[in-house]
């Protein structure tokens, strides 16, 4: 965990730390304790407890609204923050540009009187896997940016499902569904070349 540091048994000595008389080293001293947590104390103050302090970033450019902005979902590279919001009266994804700072179309993604909700994205932000409500219960769909098309994952699924995740390269999607009675993971391959 430190560098440099070598835990040891009270009373037990080392090749590097050839300490043996040592009153740390001693059981019936104090400064076992002492030691311990001075350690403790540095531990938290070395960044480990102070990465935390700072107040979060509010992004301008269409991030928030003044309805509910839910399910962050990051690309691995970084770049796209996909989310549901309500802000058009209506649970939709929308896809965020963390570098031009700027909401990215996703035409034919977001569908009238219908709910889309929990986001994930592929590694690039090519494909979105998410919760639709547009046939009346929960499905799984995969909408890929380059072709602007949602495809369904769980025509054939009873029962509900939700929280979707999607592999960095889009070949897979799994997701919970009760079809059994309880809850369950299904994984699905996509043919996405």
């Amino acid at each position: 965990m430190f560098s440099g540091v070598e835990c040891l048994p009270v009373g037990v000595s080392s090749s590097r730390f050839p300490i043996p008389n040592s009153p740390i080293l001693n059981p019936q001293s104090p400064i076992p304790k002492f030691c311990w947590f001075l350690i403790l104390v540095g531990f938290l103050t070395s960044g480990c407890g102070t990465q935390f302090n700072s107040p979060p970033q509010i992004l301008s450019g269409g991030l928030n609204s003044q309805r509910a902005d839910e399910s962050p979902a990051y690309s691995s590279d970084g770049r796209y923050l996909a989310f549901a919001s309500d802000r058009d009266r209506s649970r939709d994804i929308f896809l965020y540009d963390l570098q031009q700072r700027r909401l990215v179309d996703l035409p034919n993604l977001n569908r009238p009187n219908s709910s889309q909700d929990q986001p994930a994205l592929s590694a690039d932000g090519r494909y979105i896997a998410y919760v639709s409500s547009e046939r009346g219960k929960t499905d799984i769909l995969v909408y890929d940016r380059q072709t602007q098309q949602s495809r369904l994952l769980t025509g054939g699924v009873k029962g509900s499902v939700r929280r979707p995740t999607i592999t960095g390269d889009g070949q897979y999607v799994a997701y919970e569904t009760s079809q059994l009675g309880q809850w369950n993971i299904a994984v699905v391959k996509l043919d996405t070349k």
